[in-house]
């Protein structure tokens, strides 16, 4: 029994020996595939660097870089064009803004009368060195030589259109101031020292002298009645 025992643990022994034998040429013959691994691993290094060449947040600091020189550049064409545009926006507000008292002058033309009609131009000129525009009616009131006005305010004539007209310097526009010949009409009448002509959609008014004779200003058919611009003088 013991050597039987004893035959046993040096068959045991061997079979180790062996195994272990075995397992070292098995690792020694595999030492390439053994690298295997460690191919595939060193294969993400030109991932990353293929990663590096097309990376992300490098390309996109392509566009950033991109768009900030860009944007410097087109902040500055921005700044230039906005100037221009803002010059050219300045000029067409000015070449398109209403004319004020301060930059007009006003005259009243001379007398066309016709079928029991007195007819008077009211003139505005543009003394100003800028391009402005006149739209709509007068306002007008004859007055005495203390400044009362005489009569009540003229009326609109009705069915008229209104149009923008543009003034030059140096250009005019005028409306029509109407009424019926007081002989005819048989209305009260008096002679105004003066008629106080406000400019569209201003509150401060031109005073001209009149030199037209009588106006009706109260009774019958004492109505002064009046028509939008229009260009010219209406001479």
């Amino acid at each position: 029994m013991a050597h039987t025992s004893q035959s046993l643990r040096r068959g045991a022994a061997l079979l180790v020996s062996t195994v272990a034998a075995l397992g070292l040429l098995t690792a020694c013959g595999d030492g390439g595939q053994g690298k295997s691994p460690e191919s595939v691993s060193g294969t993400a290094a030109p991932a990353t660097g293929n990663s590096a060449s097309t990376d992300t947040s490098g390309t996109a600091s392509v566009p950033s870089g991109s768009d900030s020189s860009p944007a410097s550049g087109t902040g500055g064409a921005t700044t230039g064009g906005a100037s221009t545009t803002g010059s050219t926006s300045t000029t067409a507000a000015a070449a398109g803004s209403r004319c004020h008292t301060s930059e007009l002058t006003a005259s009243v033309g001379g007398n066309n009368p016709g079928a029991g009609q007195e007819n008077f131009p009211i003139v505005l000129t543009n003394k100003s060195g800028a391009t402005c525009t006149v739209r709509g009616y007068p306002g007008a009131a004859f007055v005495d030589s203390s400044g009362t006005q005489l009569g009540p305010d003229p009326e609109r004539e009705s069915g008229s259109t209104a149009g923008t007209v543009t003034l030059k310097p140096g250009q005019s526009a005028w409306a029509g101031l109407t009424f019926s010949n007081p002989e005819i009409s048989g209305a009260k009448t008096a002679t105004p020292a003066a008629l106080l002509v406000t400019p569209p959609d201003e509150r401060d008014s031109l005073k001209v002298t009149w030199t037209g004779g009588t106006v009706p200003v109260s009774g019958n058919a004492s109505s002064v009645r009046l028509t939008v611009f229009s260009a010219g003088t209406g001479a």
